[in-house]
């Protein structure tokens, strides 16, 4: 089955095989078989394996659907028991709290399909594929246009909504269109004009609707993309420019502590990173949390920091930049779950 199969019916959620667990912190927790899925709803699931920053309490409830029906299944579930609905892709992008996330997280990781057609130069992807392993396969096919996303740490639904980019190019470039599921369970297929992209953002972030004048709806998951690209080059002048990329984000950006890339947006005309570098502030740690002495605008967890203490970073840099400069920085990062108001 392919991710852009509709499912013909929905499993139902009433009849529900439940087993509890006892964790290691003696917080009892439950696993929800959904009937007629591989779905296995957990509670009480803890995040921090779940999020590059290695950081996060727990989900209230946690999913990883396999496939469409399953995904459906569990919005289903989520609407029936009025759930928050939280949507973690490969969570390079993201600040858990250490209270964790209430209502249902539902991770796309693992819905995975691609398919590169010759005819048309498209390149249909899953939400859960790796924006990294898209790039070098594009590549090894001779197929032009994703060398820069190589160093991407992300996945293809995560790149959809937040419209990710490197080296003056970005996915609303390239998106001929996304597939994105509702909370009713229906499927509908947008353009990168209904999505309302700009610098790193899309109207998947905040809710609002695709269409103007339209009202506000709640999230919607994205399941599948389709990029264009250009096939027909030389693979091996591909493949060497991809590498290029690539060496050039290893030599530029922190990679052997956890991080969630960059942190800040760009205030142009200026980099967010210069900024901070101008301020002072490369090295400068709070508990476990560190801006990174490679590159400012990453901020690394150096051994056991918590969620709390990037946060109150994050806070410091932006209150630093906007006394020494009078600007506003404007985080990247998305933060979930709840977060203290003052640090310090």
């Amino acid at each position: 089955m392919t991710i852009s199969q509709a499912a013909a019916n929905v499993c139902t959620v009433s009849a529900l095989n439940t087993k509890k667990h006892q964790t290691t912190n003696s917080v009892e927790s439950e696993v929800i078989y959904l009937p007629n899925t591989d779905c296995a709803i957990k509670s009480q699931a803890s995040l921090s394996a779940f999020t590059s920053y290695r950081v996060g309490g727990a989900a209230d409830w946690y999913v990883a659907p396999r496939n469409l029906e399953a995904l459906q299944a569990s919005l289903k579930y989520a609407k029936e028991r009025d759930l928050k609905v939280t949507t973690l892709g490969a969570g390079s992008n993201l600040l858990v709290s250490d209270r964790g996330i209430t209502g249902l997280v539902i991770a796309t990781r693992h819905l995975r399909f691609s398919h590169f057609d010759p005819d048309t130069g498209q390149l249909t992807v899953a939400a859960g594929e790796s924006i990294p392993s898209l790039a070098w396969a594009a590549a090894e096919l001779g197929w032009e246009g994703l060398e820069w996303a190589v160093g991407i740490p992300g996945t293809a639904g995560g790149a959809v909504v937040m419209n990710a980019g490197a080296h003056n190019s970005c996915i609303a470039d390239m998106l001929v269109s996304a597939q994105v599921l509702s909370p009713d369970g229906t499927l509908e297929t947008l353009t990168p004009d209904q999505l309302g992209y700009s610098y790193r953002t899309s109207l998947l972030q905040s809710g609002e609707s695709p269409s103007p004048g339209g009202e506000r709806r709640c999230q919607r998951i994205v399941t599948q993309a389709t990029l264009q690209l250009a096939p027909g080059a030389d693979p091996a002048k591909v493949v060497a420019i991809t590498k290029q990329h690539k060496k050039h984000r290893l030599s530029t950006q922190p990679y052997n502590f956890p991080s969630c890339g960059s942190v800040f947006r760009n205030p142009k005309p200026y980099s967010a990173g210069w900024l901070i570098e101008q301020t002072g502030l490369k090295g400068y740690q709070i508990g476990g949390a560190q801006v990174a002495l490679l590159h400012a605008n990453f901020i690394v967890n150096r051994g056991g920091a918590k969620a709390s203490d990037i946060f109150c970073l994050i806070r410091h840099i932006q209150h630093q930049v906007q006394e020494h400069w009078s600007i506003n920085l404007e985080p990247e990062v998305k933060m979930l779950g709840e977060f203290q108001a003052a640090c310090g």
